[in-house]
């Protein structure tokens, strides 16, 4: 019996690009578009058979002839993918993907595993920028390794949202500690302050059972000193990933870590109280940090050597403070000072899921075996975290201090 020829690269990498699309479409049936849709339109003039593909060579007189409605960079991308496909193959939902923002991972590694080099020049070479494309251009090199990922985040980023979830946090956080320094009258070393605990936003191991706390506290600061630390890094490195990366999982990262950082507090240090926000603010740095050096050769952000040893440094002395605050007599005896090691479980959130997600860019999620493996760890530290607060310290026989 004959055999049949296997399906060239393009093919199969087609075939997988339509396969993890969330809305799949049935074996050799087109994905079917709007009838406005002028891509449609344009694909199917050189496609007059309906098969889904086009040769290589069609696909580069199309986007000449109609280069001036693509953006230049997504103009190359698309030009680098077609050199990509050595059958002479281009898959129409390739092509879709990357007209609608919906970058496969199939996709990006036809680009990535593509014999030829992006020829054009580098974003940074170009000339004759805004001010605001300047901002645009320097966010994506001090947040994306790869040049082509900096060209469609340059060509695609339009400000709307704007990155209102680090903002809106940070000025809640200063909010509540003005209102708190006024009420105390004290700003350095607040939590100092006899009364400072009998805010009903600070966690407590007396209060665990109000499970608000365990997110609340990050609008308590333990003084200016802490609260100035946590806002220039909140601003400095999470304003620029939530451009990049957007709200849902910028927050996603911080909230993860601001959890994880109560939780953690409440099973290796059961009598200390938590306060700050630094718990998400190292989950964010640690992630950032821990993507800089997992891509140390493609990012191309300035002097970056100094700018790591100053954040690791910065976050050190701020480490410091909380572990000499941790067991500095207390102002609220027996109840000890605020611990630090919601510190610690802000940076296992960092490393494991925030890594992920940084690494990501434009990627979904659900498609990264690594996102599904950290996340089931996370959820599995959550849930022996609250089993632990239910049942462990009456186990224990553990003495707390007094609710304030």
């Amino acid at each position: 019996m004959g055999e049949h020829p296997s399906p060239g690269p393009a093919v199969a990498a087609c075939a997988e690009a339509e396969r993890i699309e969330v809305l799949e479409p049935e074996a050799g049936e087109r994905q079917p578009a709007a009838p406005e849709d002028p891509w449609k339109v344009l694909f199917d003039k050189f496609d007059p058979g309906s098969t889904g593909y086009i040769s290589t060579g069609k696909f580069r007189s199309l986007l000449e002839s109609h280069s001036s409605k693509l953006d230049p960079h997504k103009k190359e991308v698309l030009l680098a993918l077609a050199d990509s496909h050595s059958d002479g193959q281009i898959c129409y939902q390739d092509f879709v993907n990357l007209m609608s923002n919906k970058r496969s991972n199939s996709f990006r590694q036809a680009i990535l595993q593509g014999n030829r080099r992006l020829s054009s020049k580098a974003l940074l070479e170009e000339k004759g920028l805004s001010l605001s494309q300047r901002l645009i251009r320097h966010v994506a090199y001090e947040t994306l390794p790869r040049e082509i990922d900096r060209k469609w985040y340059y060509d695609s980023y339009t400000c709307c949202p704007p990155p209102w979830f680090m903002i809106t946090v940070t000025l809640l956080e200063v909010a509540f500690f003005l209102y708190n320094g006024v009420s105390l009258d004290q700003f350095v070393l607040q939590v100092t302050h006899p009364h400072y605990l009998k805010n009903s936003l600070v966690y407590h191991p007396q209060l665990r059972a109000q499970a608000w706390r365990y997110l609340t506290y990050i609008f308590m600061h333990a003084g200016v000193e802490h609260l100035g630390l946590n806002v220039v890094l909140q601003l400095l490195v999470g304003v620029p990933l939530e451009m990049v990366h957007g709200a849902t999982r910028i927050g996603l990262v911080y909230v993860a870590g601001v959890v994880a950082g109560s939780l953690a507090v409440s099973v290796a240090d059961m009598t200390a109280p938590v306060v700050g926000s630094s718990g998400g603010v190292y989950a964010l740095v640690s992630a950032h940090l821990a993507n800089i050096v997992m891509n140390w050769s493609g990012m191309k952000c300035q002097f970056k050597l100094l700018r790591m040893a100053v954040a690791l440094i910065c976050m050190s002395m701020e480490f410091g403070r909380a572990v000499w605050l941790r067991f500095h007599p207390s102002a609220y005896p027996p109840c000890p000072h605020p611990s630090f090691v919601a510190h610690l479980g802000g940076v296992a959130v960092g490393i494991t899921l925030g890594v992920v997600v940084l690494r990501n860019y434009e990627q979904r999620l659900q498609d990264q075996s690594l996102w599904w493996i950290f996340t089931a760890m996370y959820t599995i530290f959550v849930l022996f975290a609250v089993f632990w607060n239910i049942f462990a310290y009456t186990l224990l026989d553990l003495t707390l201090p007094p609710p304030p």
